[in-house]
Protein backbone atom coordinates (compact mmCIF):
# COMPACT_ATOMS: atom_id res chain seq x y z
CA UNK A 1 0.00 0.00 0.00
CA UNK A 2 1.30 3.45 -1.05
CA UNK A 3 2.17 5.91 1.34
CA UNK A 4 3.79 9.31 0.81
CA UNK A 5 5.21 11.04 4.28
CA UNK A 6 6.65 14.96 3.99
CA UNK A 7 9.14 16.27 5.68
CA UNK A 8 12.01 19.20 5.93
CA UNK A 9 9.16 21.83 7.18
CA UNK A 10 11.04 24.42 9.17
CA UNK A 11 10.93 28.13 10.73
CA UNK A 12 12.76 30.51 8.25
CA UNK A 13 13.92 33.91 7.79
CA UNK A 14 12.34 35.77 4.70
CA UNK A 15 14.95 35.17 1.72
CA UNK A 16 15.91 32.18 2.97
CA UNK A 17 15.70 28.31 1.37
CA UNK A 18 14.01 25.07 2.79
CA UNK A 19 13.65 21.81 0.38
CA UNK A 20 11.12 19.39 1.25
CA UNK A 21 11.11 15.33 1.07
CA UNK A 22 8.27 13.49 0.11
CA UNK A 23 9.42 9.99 0.94
CA UNK A 24 6.91 6.92 -1.10
CA UNK A 25 6.81 3.82 0.87
CA UNK A 26 4.54 0.77 -0.27
CA UNK A 27 5.84 0.67 -4.13
CA UNK A 28 9.21 1.19 -5.73
CA UNK A 29 9.08 4.57 -8.13
CA UNK A 30 11.45 2.60 -10.57
CA UNK A 31 9.14 -0.13 -11.66
CA UNK A 32 5.81 1.64 -10.88
CA UNK A 33 6.26 5.42 -11.40
CA UNK A 34 3.76 8.10 -10.66
CA UNK A 35 2.96 11.50 -10.79
CA UNK A 36 3.25 13.38 -7.53
CA UNK A 37 2.34 16.85 -6.62
CA UNK A 38 3.14 19.43 -4.05
CA UNK A 39 0.01 21.38 -2.46
CA UNK A 40 -0.19 24.05 0.72
CA UNK A 41 -2.98 25.05 3.30
CA UNK A 42 -1.98 28.66 4.74
CA UNK A 43 -4.52 29.49 8.00
CA UNK A 44 -8.04 30.22 7.33
CA UNK A 45 -6.86 29.52 3.34
CA UNK A 46 -7.91 26.48 0.93
CA UNK A 47 -5.32 24.29 0.01
CA UNK A 48 -3.59 24.76 -3.15
CA UNK A 49 -1.68 23.20 -5.76
CA UNK A 50 2.11 24.37 -5.66
CA UNK A 51 3.75 22.30 -8.09
CA UNK A 52 3.42 18.78 -9.84
CA UNK A 53 6.22 16.21 -11.41
CA UNK A 54 5.26 13.98 -14.42
CA UNK A 55 6.03 9.89 -13.99
CA UNK A 56 9.11 9.94 -15.51
CA UNK A 57 10.53 13.91 -14.30
CA UNK A 58 10.33 15.52 -17.94
CA UNK A 59 7.37 17.56 -16.98
CA UNK A 60 6.60 20.09 -14.24
CA UNK A 61 4.30 22.48 -13.15
CA UNK A 62 4.12 25.48 -11.10
CA UNK A 63 1.69 27.61 -9.76
CA UNK A 64 2.07 31.09 -10.76
CA UNK A 65 3.23 32.44 -7.34
CA UNK A 66 5.99 30.11 -6.85
CA UNK A 67 7.20 30.25 -10.37
CA UNK A 68 10.74 31.10 -10.59
CA UNK A 69 11.64 30.42 -6.69
CA UNK A 70 10.57 26.61 -6.34
CA UNK A 71 12.11 23.23 -8.19
CA UNK A 72 10.79 20.06 -7.90
CA UNK A 73 12.47 16.96 -9.16
CA UNK A 74 12.40 13.70 -8.33
CA UNK A 75 14.52 10.87 -7.53
CA UNK A 76 12.78 7.02 -8.06
CA UNK A 77 16.54 5.28 -7.24
CA UNK A 78 15.72 6.66 -3.76
CA UNK A 79 12.20 6.75 -3.95
CA UNK A 80 11.35 10.37 -2.62
CA UNK A 81 10.07 13.64 -4.25
CA UNK A 82 11.59 16.69 -3.38
CA UNK A 83 10.73 20.62 -3.05
CA UNK A 84 13.28 23.06 -3.20
CA UNK A 85 12.15 25.90 -1.79
CA UNK A 86 14.26 29.39 -2.52
CA UNK A 87 13.37 33.45 -1.90
CA UNK A 88 11.07 32.10 0.35
CA UNK A 89 8.29 34.84 1.18
CA UNK A 90 5.86 35.06 4.71
CA UNK A 91 3.15 34.39 2.27
CA UNK A 92 4.75 30.63 1.91
CA UNK A 93 4.03 29.72 5.31
CA UNK A 94 1.41 27.33 5.21
CA UNK A 95 1.22 23.00 6.14
CA UNK A 96 3.35 21.37 2.72
CA UNK A 97 1.73 17.84 1.32
CA UNK A 98 2.51 15.92 -1.00
CA UNK A 99 0.19 13.49 -3.08
CA UNK A 100 -0.55 11.53 -5.64
CA UNK A 101 -1.79 13.31 -9.02
CA UNK A 102 -2.94 12.61 -12.19
CA UNK A 103 -0.39 12.06 -14.90
CA UNK A 104 2.16 10.05 -17.49
CA UNK A 105 5.13 10.41 -18.89
CA UNK A 106 5.08 14.04 -20.11
CA UNK A 107 2.26 15.24 -17.90
CA UNK A 108 0.94 16.19 -14.75
CA UNK A 109 -1.86 18.38 -13.12
CA UNK A 110 -2.26 19.82 -9.52
CA UNK A 111 -5.58 18.28 -8.16
CA UNK A 112 -5.35 14.92 -5.40
CA UNK A 113 -8.11 13.70 -2.94
CA UNK A 114 -5.95 11.92 -0.64
CA UNK A 115 -3.59 13.66 1.72
CA UNK A 116 -0.72 12.89 4.49
CA UNK A 117 0.09 14.64 7.47
CA UNK A 118 2.05 17.32 5.92
CA UNK A 119 4.87 19.42 7.22
CA UNK A 120 4.59 23.02 8.47
CA UNK A 121 6.76 25.99 6.38
CA UNK A 122 6.81 29.52 8.58
CA UNK A 123 8.64 32.18 7.22
CA UNK A 124 8.98 35.06 9.33
CA UNK A 125 11.77 37.37 10.82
Amino acid sequence: QLQLVESGGDLVQPGGSLRLSCAASGIALDYYPIAIGWFRQAPGKEREGVSCISTSGSRTNYAGSVKGRFTISRDNAKNTVYLQMNSLKPEDTGVYYCAVVKGSTYYCEMTASSWGQGTQVTVSS
